[in-house]
């Protein structure tokens, strides 16, 4: 095996682990989603606060180290970034139509 071919491969399993991390967020915020009607949960926002920061570092580490190209990384971020917007939009709306 190549070098190249080494590092292809390396940068697609660093791209699949981190595409798992993400999909973990995203069934948080789904399953956040689903469940409107509770109360506002600060723990819970935190929780999914904290994974949002620990998954950006994570692709930091991999974009600084060759392993993921930078724009990759953003499109991850991007796309659940606009879901926590959604659901902290619609917790909101929740919370003023039971206020």
């Amino acid at each position: 095996m190549t070098s190249s071919e080494w590092m292809s491969q390396l940068s697609q399993k660093a791209l699949q682990l981190l595409q798992e991390d993400a999909n973990k967020i995203e069934n948080l915020i789904q399953v956040q989603m689903e469940n409107l009607a509770t109360r506002k949960c600060p723990l819970y926002e935190e929780v999914l606060d904290t994974q949002m920061y620990g998954l950006s570092r994570e692709i930091d580490f991999a974009v600084r180290a060759g392993l993921l190209q930078e724009a990759e990384g953003k499109q991850l971020l991007v796309k659940l970034e606009r879901n926590l917007a959604q659901l902290y939009e619609a917790l909101a709306v929740n919370q003023n139509l039971n206020a």
